[in-house]
């Protein structure tokens, strides 16, 4: 489909600068632009290529000074990363979504599927397992015994969901990734160790996307929680009976203990990693590698083992690299003065 600037930023509530008939049908990197092409510019770093780039459109932010005429179209806009994410959501929903049960696949005769569904080669739907309308389930996702999954969810392939999870409205599974699975419990006894059935379930809520090989283990009892809007990466551990809360996003390779409480809204970088049976308080940030050994208050910017304000971590890391130094000169003192005491005597 093609689309005039005067269009788009009608959309985006944008204010053209160049010619509002320039016509676009696709996207671009703004270093990789082509003709008919729509680009974004939000990070300062990349304002050069503007000047060069071959996009047909730019969306900037309204605060952008250029120093020099460009080609392209320019939309203002106040957020254009926000601005160019809404334009991909609806050039995603307007892609034509497969429907129907290919031959190949294996759904229970007890399964209850909702309308306008796709199950794809080789998936697999278990006994009462409960699809709500416009699922996508694609080729060799297993769906357990008693699932239940609202409607608008995508399951990518190899994903797999053990009996009994429970999955809200717009749930996205990225290839993969595992939901369900025993909780690490072992008891140790004289000849090893008893492993302790896991016999409780996952619940995810609405509009959450997890990552490809990310793994949400079941809980104990009870439930292991992933609330609404919650985004987790690729390669991400959640241990049985943890709970993160609302609109929380963690980055790949992030591991959860078990028992673990995480607020609503916080932000976790890569391998961030949180021990067992702690709280973390709502809208607290960690850094990437940061080590969270006890419960944390909430609101806070930490990065670290143990975490501590971003200031104070950057200034013990810049004294880190200056220890070697620092034990020479603290061992020349030490000569130095046993050289005045033996002096004195």
């Amino acid at each position: 489909m093609e689309f005039t600037a005067e269009q788009i930023a009608s959309v985006i509530g944008g204010r053209i600068e160049g010619n509002k008939e320039a016509k676009i049908n696709t996207f671009a990197k703004i270093e990789e632009g082509v003709e008919g092409a729509i680009s974004f510019l939000s990070n300062p770093k990349y304002t050069h290529y503007i000047y060069d780039t071959k996009s047909s459109v730019v969306i900037v932010n309204n605060d952008v000074e250029l120093e020099h005429p460009v080609q392209a179209t320019l939309i203002r806009v106040d957020n254009a990363y926000e601005c160019i994410a809404k334009l991909l959501q609806i050039y995603e929903a307007s892609k034509p979504k497969k429907t129907g049960i290919a031959p190949q696949a294996y759904v229970s005769p007890t399964a209850k599927l909702g309308k306008d569904c796709y199950v794809g080669p080789f998936a697999c739907i278990g006994d009462n397992a409960v699809i709500g309308d416009n699922c996508q389930i694609y080729p060799h996702a297993v769906i357990g015994d008693n699932v239940k999954m609202g409607s608008g969810c995508l399951i990518y392939p190899n994903t797999t969901i053990y009996q009994g999870c429970k999955l809200g409205n717009n749930v996205t599974l990225h290839a993969g990734s595992v939901i369900g699975s025993d909780g690490f419990g072992f008891a140790p006894n004289a000849e090893g160790y008893d492993k302790i059935p896991q016999i409780g379930i996952v619940t995810i809520e609405d509009d959450v996307e997890i990552g490809a090989n990310t793994c949400v283990d079941r809980s104990t009892m009870g439930s292991t929680f992933i609330r609404k809007g919650v985004k987790l990466d690729n390669l991400v551990q959640v241990a049985h009976n943890v709970e993160i809360g609302e609109n929380t996003v963690m980055s790949a390779q992030v591991g959860i203990a078990g028992s673990t409480k995480v607020g609503s809204w916080c932000m976790f970088g890569g391998q961030v990693g949180l021990a067992g049976h702690i709280t973390i308080g709502d809208r607290t940030l960690l850094g990437a590698q940061s080590g969270v050994p006890g419960s944390l208050k909430g609101n806070e910017e930490l990065i670290g083992t143990p975490p501590m304000p971003q200031r104070q971590y950057f200034k013990s890391q810049a004294i880190f690299r200056r220890l070697p130094d620092m034990y020479k000169d603290l061992n020349d003192l030490k000569k130095e003065m046993e050289l005045l005491k033996n002096n004195e005597k």
